[in-house]
């Protein structure tokens, strides 16, 4: 039986007997939450095609600024740090002198930023989308990760899951009555046979 004497408080703070300790998230949640935005949204491929053009436009800056002799610009290093300076809009990048470069830089500044701002905001729609285009397998992943932690429940969670549970197991004998029934033959086709005229 749950001890009376422990409670949560809607900050996540846990009290037990006057004192008041502070309840750390659980690390499977943690993992849970990172898989599910790694393998539930397009978080990976976003941040891969980013690395991969940040690689290449970087790299043709780099080669065409070490044509034209910029100081500024002299190693592959020096073009990435240039190219994360200009994507992040933090306005410290230096003006490439070439006009190879200068091409290939503003094209990494629309692209790069559209990607890194575009991740940020289709991981999070991705992530807060998930129920509706699928309710029922989150719902069928939502009552098992509480079963699966039953002693991190409070009452007034274990009573709603109770509630819960007590609803779908109603509504799975609603439809199994219903399909029963449809599939038992009904009485019109025990009270006549072909060939034979229907008594009163």
């Amino acid at each position: 039986m749950r001890n009376k004497s422990r409670s949560v408080g809607p900050t996540g703070i846990r009290q037990r007997r006057g004192k008041v300790t502070l309840r750390l998230p659980d690390q499977s949640r943690v993992r849970r939450f990172a898989g599910e935005i790694l393998t539930e949204t397009y978080f990976l491929h976003l941040v891969s095609l980013l690395l991969l053009l940040w690689l290449l436009f970087t790299f043709g800056l780099f080669l065409a600024e070490r044509a034209a002799g910029n100081p500024l610009i002299d190693t592959w290093g020096e073009a990435l740090y240039w190219g994360v300076a200009a994507f992040s809009t933090a306005g410290i990048a230096d003006t490439p002198v070439s006009g190879a470069g200068r091409l290939l830089g503003g094209a990494w500044i629309v692209v790069g930023s559209t990607l890194f701002f575009g991740t940020i905001v289709a991981t999070i729609t991705g992530f807060f989308m998930r129920p509706v285009q699928r309710p029922a397998k989150k719902l069928v992943e939502t009552i098992e990760f509480n079963l699966e932690h039953l002693d991190d429940l409070s009452i007034e969670e274990l009573e709603l899951l109770q509630a819960t549970t007590d609803s779908l197991i109603q509504h799975v004998e609603r439809l199994r009555t219903r399909h029963a029934g449809q599939g038992r033959p009904g009485p019109a086709n025990h009270a006549t046979r072909p060939g034979r005229p229907r008594r009163d």
